[in-house]
């Protein structure tokens, strides 16, 4: 599987806690800032990320609060096709979203949720 990047996704109930840790003590930029997440992106070495998610009524994605890791492979559908042969559980089926990815959610062997996605 061609993997591009792997982004932990960080649960938190004080995002701005966070950012500041993430953005002041670390060092690292925001890449995107929307209602319920913020994608954060090392200056260095931009493929090295990190995903802050809380729970909001308007978030653009409710789902991410459920996501333990994200990763972007260059082919979801084979992704798919092989986590279904390999017996993996499917979270949620694969679909296309509105903000230009198209996604999965499979549980790995330790009982967590992976997001695993592809830009359209």
């Amino acid at each position: 599987m061609d993997i591009r990047r792997a982004m932990p996704v960080i649960r938190t109930t004080s995002p701005l806690e966070v950012r500041a840790f993430y953005v002041g003590f670390l060092g690292f930029r925001v890449a995107m800032d929307e209602d319920g997440m913020l994608m954060l992106a090392s200056r260095s070495t931009p493929t090295t990320q990190v995903i802050v998610a809380w729970e909001s009524p308007t978030a653009v994605d409710p789902e991410l609060v459920t996501v333990d890791l994200s990763l972007e492979v260059a082919d979801v559908d084979a992704a798919l096709a092989q986590a279904q042969v390999d017996g993996y559980e499917i979270v949620r089926a694969l679909r296309d979203e509105a903000w230009g990815t198209r996604r999965f959610f499979v549980r790995d062997p330790t009982g967590r949720i992976v997001n695993i996605a592809s830009h359209l």
